[in-house]
C-alpha cells in the first residue's frame, strides 16, 4: 500500500487505515489516493475483516482535501469520477466504516468522512466544503440532504465556513464527540459493539439504511425484506435465540 496510508489490525475483525501524510496535512496527494484505494479493497476482500475505521495521522488535520498545488500543475477541470476514493459512489463496501475525524475534515476530506457509515469526531475536529473559496465544485455533496436540514446544507456549500465538532454532531452529521486523545478509542469502542453482532444482519441492516436513503417507503420495504432474507434463513438466525436461551455469548458463523 506504500508508505502514505497505514493499514493495521489492532483487534481482531477491526482494520484501522490511517492518512500518513501529516507534514502535507494528510492531503489527497497521488499517493495516499492510491493507498486508499488499496486500503478499501484489502478491508472489503478479507472475510475476517469486519468494520474499518479511516483516521488522520497528527493532530492539525485527518485531511485537508485535494492537493490544490497537484490540480493547478495538472490544470485539473472536472476530476474524473475514479480520481478520488469514495465507499458508496467509486468503491463498493459492503461493511460498516467509521471515519475517526482528528483535526480539520476540509474539501475532499469532508468527503471522505461523509462516505464513511459512521463518524466520530476530536473536540478539535472541524469541518468544511470550501470549494467556493476556490472555484472548484462539491457534486459529491448532494447525499447531505439525507444527512443535515436543508437550511444548514444551504449554509455550509455558500458559506464555506467551518463548522466544529460540536456543531456537527447537533446537526447529525457526527454520531460521537471525543476528546483528542480519546478519539480512536472512541471509534473503537463502536467498532467492537458492531463485531459482536451476526456478520450477515449487519450486513443487511447497512444495506436497509441505503434502501430507505435512495427510495420511497413501500419500495425500501420491499427491497429490505428481500436483503434480509438470507440473514432471516442463516444458521446464525439460529445460533442467536439458541445462545440466548442457553445464557452465553453467541458463536456467530456468518451463515
Amino acid at each position: 500500500m506504500g508508505d502514505a496510508v497505514r493499514f493495521e489490525v489492532p483487534e481482531p475483525g477491526i482494520a484501522l487505515m490511517t492518512i500518513d501524510r501529516p507534514e502535507a496535512r494528510n492531503a489527497l496527494g497521488r499517493e495516499v489516493r492510491e493507498g486508499l484505494f488499496a486500503g478499501w479493497e484489502r478491508f472489503e476482500n478479507d472475510p475476517e475483516l469486519r468494520v474499518a475505521i479511516l483516521t488522520g495521522s497528527g493532530e492539525k488535520a485527518f485531511c485537508a482535501g485535494g492537493d490544490l498545488k497537484e490540480m493547478a500543475e495538472l490544470k485539473l477541470t472536472v476530476p474524473p469520477r475514479g480520481m478520488f476514493p469514495v465507499p458508496g459512489d467509486n468503491i463498493e463496501i459492503t461493511k460498516p466504516t467509521i471515519a475517526a475525524v482528528n483535526g480539520v475534515a476540509f474539501a475532499g476530506g469532508w468527503l471522505i468522512a461523509q462516505a464513511c457509515d459512521l463518524c466520530v469526531a476530536s473536540t478539535t475536529a472541524r469541518f468544511a466544503v470550501t470549494e467556493v473559496k476556490v472555484g472548484r465544485g462539491s457534486p459529491w455533496a448532494a447525499p447531505l440532504i439525507n444527512m443535515i436540514p436543508q437550511r444548514i446544507m444551504m449554509e455550509i456549500l455558500l458559506t464555506g465556513d467551518p463548522i466544529d465538532a460540536q456543531r456537527a454532531y447537533e446537526i447529525g452529521l457526527v454520531n460521537r464527540v471525543a476528546e483528542p486523545d480519546q478519539l480512536v478509542e472512541e471509534a473503537m469502542k463502536i467498532a467492537r459493539r458492531i463485531v459482536e453482532n451476526a456478520p450477515l444482519s449487519v450486513a443487511a441492516a447497512k444495506e436497509t439504511v441505503m434502501l430507505a436513503t435512495e427510495m420511497g417507503r413501500t419500495p425500501a420495504l420491499r427491497a429490505a425484506r428481500n436483503t434480509w432474507e438470507r440473514a432471516y434463513r442463516s444458521k446464525d438466525a439460529q445460533e442467536g435465540p439458541k445462545a440466548f436461551a442457553e445464557k452465553r455469548k453467541p458463536v456467530w458463523l456468518g451463515e
